[in-house]
């Protein structure tokens, strides 16, 4: 089926074309020359009237005009320049002819296309629903990703179909669940390992426990005590011990035998005695977040699973150390196993971190240990293993670093010209024509991008079939629903009144 037929100036990227057919945009078309089968997109229209052009400024004018019903209108279009079908989608080293028709491309084009050797069924093509799109799976785990949406516009599903394809290849895959959305769901493909937001202070970094005890960087003389019953504790610790001691315990009463309190001459210091009660406060706020007998987190990644880290019942800084402390012990574990020369041990310390809600944890205006260790995963990660994928509705106010090493993309429906902008800053395959398209993308239609997919291309994502808390509350529904039992207990206590023969 024909298209249009190129005019104008054409280029290696882009070609204009003439049409007396309305295509859409997100359509693809091939166009034969020179011995070559092109692949493009197109990725802009305009319908105009040569009659009617915004020069006439009299009203009636172009009333009377549009009366008469002329034909002169036009549809005039561009064409993003893919590749070429035949080799591999490398781009042409020619530009087309002028006069060149343009073909709609046919099925089988398209599903070679999409032919991938490890495939992700996202879902079909917006305009042609019975082509399937499938992703390679190894860039997404290797290269990273970023799911970016307006509140509503599929984010949840979206992520939940991904999950349960990657499950069909049981790669490990570790959520960092900001509102509990995993923690009861279903996938057909694998199940889900709930873990709760338990750390032992033993496995804690000098600097991460030192953050929750709230000593600041400039109390020097408080963060030497701190220090001292911070190696104290370690290496009572490393002696072992029948009894399982708290190792905030010991660090406690280190600095107790230290400060004096107990002792006759009554000397106390009372540098060490802020640090004691630093310590106290720490341990009562967070006292669901310290557990003694908790093995380190990352020892509970179960493979083939959905591991789920449940952090919709702790605050937002509490979040943020467990991210940067769970980032930072598997990059350790990974790199430790690469330097080992074991390569078994290092690709079964492989996980795929999903972070949602990114805008929290990689903040792009403060700093924030989570947000360090998200920028070193997202640069150093592919070599040990590590894949990141960045979920945000609020892209404009995630780390642009982060989101930058971001080498694939699903972007769903976007608005707001900010948040259009500091997405595109970050990906280099998001032109101009495709950032305009994002306003008018319907709920569960995205823009997929990156090394991931062979082409730029507008996806319809399928809906998920498993069972997910994230969905929007009935709320009219619910309050609805209580003034109807309401009005029906009345009428039941009516009833049984007048039975009884009392009169209203």
């Amino acid at each position: 089926m024909v298209v249009g037929i190129c005019v104008g100036e054409t280029s290696l990227s882009e070609v204009t074309f003439i049409s007396d057919k309305m295509p859409k945009v997100g359509e693809y078309v091939t166009i034969e020359y020179d011995g070559k089968k092109v692949l493009g997109m197109i990725e802009n229209l305009i319908r105009g009237n040569d009659a009617l052009n915004v020069d006439i400024n009299d009203f009636k004018a172009i009333q009377k005009i549009s009366r008469l019903g002329v034909d002169d209108n036009y549809i005039r279009g561009k064409v993003k320049i893919l590749g070429d079908v035949n080799d591999n989608l490398k781009l042409p080293r020619t530009p087309v002819l002028p006069g060149t028709e343009i073909q709609l491309a046919d099925k089988d084009t398209l599903n070679e296309i999409f032919d991938v050797k490890n495939p992700i069924k996202l879902g079909c093509l917006v305009n042609q629903g019975d082509v399937d799109v499938n992703v390679e799976a190894n860039p997404i785990l290797s290269r990273h990703l970023a799911i970016l949406a307006m509140t509503g516009a599929g984010k949840s599903n979206t992520v939940s179909v991904l999950i349960d394809q990657l499950l069909g290849y049981s790669v490990p895959i570790f959520v960092f669940d900001m509102h509990g959305e995993y923690v009861g769901a279903n996938f057909p493909n694998g199940d889900v390992n709930v873990i709760k937001p338990k750390i032992n202070p033993k496995y804690m970094e000098f600097y991460e426990i030192k953050k929750l005890m709230n000593i600041p960087n400039n109390a020097v003389i408080q963060e030497r005590h701190f220090r001292e019953a911070f190696i104290h504790a370690n290496e009572k610790l490393s002696e072992g011990t029948e009894k399982i001691i708290d190792f905030l315990d010991l660090m406690y009463d280190y600095l107790e035998d230290k400060s004096g309190l107990n002792d006759e001459d009554g000397k106390i210091d009372k540098s060490v005695v802020d640090v004691m009660n630093k310590i106290n406060d720490a341990k009562l706020k967070y006292s669901k977040l310290f557990y003694q007998n908790a093995p380190n987190i990352i020892s509970n990644i179960k493979h083939s699973h959905v591991n789920v880290l449940d952090l919709s019942q702790v605050d937002e800084y509490v979040a943020t150390v467990l991210v940067s402390h769970i980032l930072r012990n598997s990059l350790q574990r990974s790199k430790d196993a690469a330097h080992s020369g074991n390569k078994e041990e290092l690709m079964e310390n492989s996980v795929f971190f999903i972070l949602e809600e990114a805008h929290i944890l990689a903040p792009k205006k403060r700093d924030s240990d989570s947000k360090r260790w998200i920028q070193r995963i997202a640069r150093e990660g592919r070599k040990f293993g590590l894949g990141l994928c960045l979920v945000s509705q609020s892209p404009k106010t995630v780390d642009h670093d982060a989101l930058s090493q971001m080498n694939n993309m699903i972007i769903l429906r976007l608005v707001e010209p900010e948040d259009q902008r500091h997405v595109q800053s970050a990906s280099e395959s998001l032109s101009q024509d495709l950032v305009n398209q994002l306003p008018s993308l319907n709920v569960g239609e995205a823009i997929v991008l990156g090394l991931m997919s062979k082409v730029p291309t507008l996806v319809k994502i399928d809906e998920f079939k498993g069972r997910l808390h994230g969905e929007d509350m009935d709320i009219v529904s619910h309050f609805a629903d209580i003034k109807q039992k309401e009005e029906k207990e009345i009428e039941r206590q009516e009833q049984e009144s007048m039975e009884m023969g009392y009169n209203y």
